[in-house]
């Protein structure tokens, strides 16, 4: 179980639901007054259990780096109850504060500080008494101890993404929040990225994951919650969130290249690749395979290979909100 460090460096333990990392209620947050005024958040309720990793994702505006925000202390809720690992934000926003690490997609660092310089301001800014500081353990477990000492503005994309992580756990928090972390990455980079999250979270860092590649959110979160317009309007396991959709696709090649669906077909949800293959969408809950093999037969047509597919996250996602690009850095 991890402690957070108090200003004086010892530690204090205390959890009023010991299971939660986050627990949100009734969260409101409207901007502007009067015939202007944009509503934000719109009573959310949510809770994170601690260990997990956690996704939140939404729509560009839907709401989420507003509750992000909240979260981390830098915007003022209007009305509802939010805590981190049992204190609360508006009575406790000290010790909230110090149990949330926020990695923003935005590299702000400043180029004339080193690594080192940078996670001993930040350290300093959150009380952590110079005997308490883990610079070096931080900056080896990140990868950049041989560029401890370098200009910030000497580092790579890749090293200034680790440093934002670095940055994050200077205070030793049980909550780490992803904020689009792998934005303009490269692919080598989010395999190690990804590598090095995923040993937090084994070590019992709660993780939350905003992401616009839902296939990051689909193969690393436990659950995923999805708001939209300030509300949440879905939340469940992955494989949850996916069996709600009742959504399946198979991919059928034929013996021989059609070019033409079938008119036999007409009453299926179904198109032609530009292989030549069908490709067939239907419901498990009104149709099962053995009924659409049959109409298959039944067009006198030859099988050659099939393969069947469930929706995949992005299809819930477009279904629950309408919308075909699922998340911004701006909201």
């Amino acid at each position: 179980m991890l402690a957070l460090l108090s200003s004086d460096g010892s530690c204090i333990n205390r959890a009023m639901n010991p299971e939660l990392a986050i627990d949100i209620r009734g969260l409101k947050k409207v901007y502007g007054k009067g015939p202007n005024a944009k509503e934000a958040l719109k009573g959310v309720d949510l809770d994170v259990r601690r260990g997990s990793f956690f996704g939140l994702l939404g729509p560009n505006g839907a709401g989420k780096s507003t509750m992000i925000n909240i979260l981390a202390g830098l915007v003022v809720k209007t009305a509802g109850e939010a805590e981190i690992w049992g204190w609360d934000i508006a009575r406790n926003p000290r010790e909230a504060k110090r149990a949330i690490g926020v990695v923003p997609q935005e590299l702000n660092i400043d180029p004339f500080f080193s690594p080192r310089e940078a996670l001993e301001l930040q350290a300093g800014l959150y009380g952590v008494p110079k005997k308490a500081r883990r610079t070096d353990e931080i900056l080896e477990a990140v990868g950049l101890t041989e560029q401890a000492d370098s200009y910030a503005r000497s580092l790579s994309g890749g090293m200034r993404r680790r440093l934002l992580v670095a940055k994050a756990m200077v205070h030793n928090p049980p909550v780490i929040v992803l904020d689009e972390p792998t934005a303009g990455v490269d692919v080598e980079l989010r395999r190690t990225f990804w590598t090095y999250i995923r040993g937090l979270n084994e070590q019992g860092v709660t993780i939350m994951l905003t992401t616009h590649y839902l296939e990051e959110a689909e193969r690393f979160c436990d659950e995923i919650a999805i708001i939209d317009h300030g509300e949440l309007v879905a939340r469940d396991t992955t494989e949850g969130l996916k069996r709600r959709l009742d959504r399946k696709t198979l991919t059928i090649r034929f013996d021989q290249r059609l070019d033409a669906i079938p008119e036999s077909f007409a009453n299926l949800d179904c198109r032609l690749t530009q292989h030549g293959r069908l490709q067939v969408r239907y419901r498990s809950s009104e149709a099962d395979l053995d009924s659409v093999l049959a109409q298959v037969h039944q067009a006198g047509l030859t099988i050659a290979d099939l393969s069947t597919t469930e929706g995949d996250l992005e299809d819930v996602f477009v279904a629950l909100t309408g919308d075909t690009t699922p998340a911004d850095a701006a909201e």
